[in-house]
């Protein structure tokens, strides 16, 4: 089986200036998302879109493949997720050959473990469909409000304030941003990793491999993570 994997990491991030190329727990944010993949035999690449040289430098070193910059067009604020894998994976296939499955890894989701990553390609190779990252969602929808005119709202229709023990729900689940895997043909066809059939999900346990950067206080909640795992050796 031959999985690209793609780290794609723009240069205009607005939250955090600078986000890709700062160091996290010492090694710059990309970088850990370019590692977790590093050497995996299924993985017969790791290809980095971007538009900024330093972060295609940094990438670069940590050795991946970054064999242009991305097209302005594909560098916007607005620009789709999947068109900027789409135009990674033609330029792949068109100079290194067919693969089976195209792996995204957002540079935002650095602590997810290999272990993971192994056991989502597995799961792909064997129902053949795409794989979704999923996690444990932190609030039941049933303990949740919208605020409309002023007032709460239960999320919820026809549920009120007389709210359900946790212990009594159902468990419910969150796309946690980690890990999307689908065919080519999934993605040509339905130009998303979802399409409209269902999706093999890859459930995440440690509540540390979802953590999903993307505002300062998500930062330092990966910094303390990562300073807790390495503290138990387990980094």
């Amino acid at each position: 089986m031959r999985i690209l994997a793609l780290v794609t990491a723009r240069g205009g991030s607005k939250r955090i200036p600078g986000k890709n190329i700062r160091r996290l727990g010492g090694i710059p944010l990309i970088a850990w998302s370019i590692e977790v993949v590093k050497d995996l035999p299924t993985v017969c690449d790791t290809l980095v879109s971007t538009d900024d040289e330093e972060i295609a430098a940094i990438a670069r070193g940590s050795g991946a493949l970054v064999p242009w910059l991305r097209p302005p067009a594909l560098a916007t604020d607005t620009a789709g997720s999947v068109d900027v894998c789409l135009h990674a994976l033609d330029w792949y296939e068109s100079e290194k050959g067919s693969v089976d499955g195209l792996l995204l890894l957002q540079p935002t989701s650095p602590l997810r473990r290999r272990d993971s990553v192994e056991r989502g390609i597995a799961l792909f190779a064997k129902h053949r469909q795409t794989v979704v990252g999923f996690a444990a969602a932190l609030s039941h929808p049933r303990w949740c409000f919208r605020l409309v005119d002023g007032a709460m709202r239960p999320v919820v229709p026809g549920d009120g304030f007389d709210l359900p023990r946790s212990q009594d729900l159902s468990p419910t689940y969150v796309v946690n941003g980690a890990f999307y895997l689908a065919s080519p043909t999934t993605l040509r066809s339905e130009r998303s990793f979802y399409g409209p059939s269902l999706v093999t999900p890859l459930v995440f346990e440690r509540p540390e491999e979802s953590v999903d950067i993307d505002t300062e206080w998500d930062w330092m909640v990966a910094q303390a993570a990562i300073e807790t795992l390495r503290g138990q050796g387990d980094v």
